[in-house]
């Protein structure tokens, strides 16, 4: 008894140092559909130290609220709710003590659906076809609801099209690696994400063989504010209808044209013939610039993919003095840029707690924003399966994009100099640490 008492302060002590080594990170989620706490919610800690390992699991008490303790040691972390199948996603970087998630019901069909714009970039060399096929599709749910079914936004391809590379992101989230998934009717694809309130993007690309001519059907089976084609100007565009399109001057790239349909009606013909051969110019050939504007934002970079500019359009600049007749269409098409250049991104990654997340029934399998279901592809298709990211670049892309977000939410005045200053500081510390991670691999 005597040895206990005198060992009791050691006890003590290494408790007290223990916890002291360990911060907690509180949080409360909502559903957006009814306006209420979103209880029974399940709730997963993800650490992004080492690429995205599980580092906690819980529930969402009856006011929505829950908690974890987490380790004081200066590491990111993402917060993974996941509501009736679908997740959704909050950044906690170092420092973070609260965060708050919005969730959403789920429906098989939302009414309020359309395209806001599709835009598509067409070009053409060493025989074949290539085109990038970007759609940006607004869910205006009243009250708002996430659509979620197996054949959750569907388009058609050309006769003959293979697929290179989908991906699908929303708003402000990061693009995730998608699938396009063929359906029953020939030439019909499909992809299954889930489409929550507000913009969801989808990009696509893909190449057929071209014998110096061909005719592109879009077939839009949704209603469709602006559909927009951009090709180089050393190929021909013809509308099989003329009275559809609209020719316009990009001021910013001579080298590009550009053709405009508005309001088309699902099952409208915007049917067009394209002739000719060459390559839209990137931004730096036609320019001379370097970042490029997106949503308000300065992006830096090429954003080349296969040796040359693989974005809509090549990346357009800020509009000149004269009045900009695409300034409508821009962010659309900047849109499909920001989805190539972040093609990428740290959230793309589905290792080990993503495919645990997909086993379980009723659940879906996605990265940053929402999550993928896995599609029931037919046997006799395989889509091949993108190539896997290095973790360390998936960490470091993510901690860029954090500092990105941080530096536009100081300028916004939506943090105060001493938290952004305290949040920059830890999220520098760890951006040299997955550098010097990544360099010692290399």
């Amino acid at each position: 008894m005597r040895f206990l008492f005198k060992a009791l302060p050691l006890v003590i002590a290494l408790v007290i140092s223990t916890g002291a080594l360990a911060d907690t990170l509180t949080g409360t989620v909502k559903n957006g559909t009814t306006g209420k706490a979103g209880a029974g919610d399940e709730v997963v800690l993800l650490n992004l130290s080492q690429g995205m390992e599980e580092a906690g699991r819980t529930k969402t008490d009856s006011k929505g609220n829950f908690k974890f303790d987490i380790p004081d040691n200066g590491t990111p972390h993402l917060v993974r709710v996941i509501h009736q199948g679908v997740t959704y996603h909050r950044m906690a970087p170092p420092g973070t003590t609260s965060v708050e998630a919005m969730v959403f019901d789920v429906a098989k069909k939302v009414a309020a659906l359309g395209v806001t714009a599709d835009v598509m970039r067409v070009q053409a060399e060493s025989g074949n076809l290539e085109v990038i096929r970007l759609f940006a599709v607004n869910n205006t749910s009243k009250p708002p609801v996430t659509q979620m079914n197996d054949q959750n936004f569907e388009f058609y391809l050309p006769e003959g099209a293979t697929v290179d590379q989908a991906m699908a992101r929303t708003a402000g989230g990061q693009p995730i690696t998608a699938t396009a998934v063929p359906q029953k009717e020939k030439n019909r694809y499909a992809f299954i994400f889930p489409l929550r309130p507000g913009e969801t993007q989808f990009q696509i690309s893909y190449h057929l063989p071209y014998s110096g001519q061909a005719t592109l059907d879009p077939k839009s089976l949704y209603p469709l504010e602006h559909f927009v084609v951009m090709l180089p100007k050393s190929m021909q565009f013809a509308g099989v209808a003329p009275e559809s399109f609209q020719s316009m001057q990009d001021p910013e790239q001579s080298e590009a044209t550009v053709q405009v349909s508005q309001k088309a009606l699902p099952g409208q013909s915007l049917a067009f013939k394209v002739s000719g051969s060459g390559v839209l110019p990137s931004k730096n050939e036609s320019a001379g610039g370097g970042g490029q504007a997106i949503g308000g934002a300065q992006v830096a970079g090429g954003g080349q993919a296969g040796g040359r500019d693989a974005r809509p359009g090549g990346g357009l600049g800020p509009p000149i003095d004269a009045p900009d007749p695409l300034e409508k269409y821009r962010w659309y098409i900047l849109g499909g840029f920001a989805v190539v250049l972040a093609g990428g991104a740290f959230y793309i990654t589905k290792r080990s707690p993503a495919t645990q997340v997909a086993t379980t029934p009723g659940q879906s399998d996605e990265d940053e924003t929402v999550e993928l279901r896995r599609p029931v592809i037919p046997k006799q298709v395989e889509p091949p399966a993108p190539p896997a990211i290095p973790r360390s670049g998936m960490l470091l892309e993510a901690l860029k994009d954090e500092l990105f977000q941080l530096e536009v939410e100081r300028q916004q005045g939506h943090v105060t100099q001493e938290e952004y200053e305290k949040h920059k500081a830890a999220l520098d510390q760890t951006l040299q640490r997955a550098i010097k991670r990544q360099t010692a691999n290399s």
